[in-house]
């Protein structure tokens, strides 16, 4: 395979992966925003967000996009330590993720 033919791999997979990926920041969104208004967050919600960080951030580097990578890693980190995030880091790392990767799931 060569350089041209991975490259239009990559990009194909990246495009099967664009619905769920939108899902994905959509849920991060979700409790960023939920954090924001209530100060707290559900275990269920917590989980299943920081999970979605956690494939985000494993994932979008393969597809060239390391910035979003790194706001990803923000987020699971966030999330993973104890306590309650603070909302307004939350806030900025889901919104710095989302700016990177806006042109790419359009």
């Amino acid at each position: 395979m060569n350089a041209g033919s991975t490259q239009a791999a990559i990009a194909a997979i990246w495009r099967r992966q664009v619905p769920q990926t939108r899902e994905r920041l959509g849920l991060l969104r979700k409790a960023a925003d939920h954090l924001a208004e209530t100060r707290t967050m559900e275990p269920d919600l917590r989980a299943q967000a920081l999970d979605i960080a956690h494939k985000l951030a494993g994932s979008l580097g393969m597809f060239g996009y390391f910035d979003a990578t790194d706001h990803a890693r923000a987020i699971e980190l966030e999330l993973h330590h104890t306590g309650l995030p603070q909302p307004e880091r939350l806030e900025q790392h889901v919104t710095a993720l989302e700016a990177s990767l806006q042109q790419a799931l359009n």
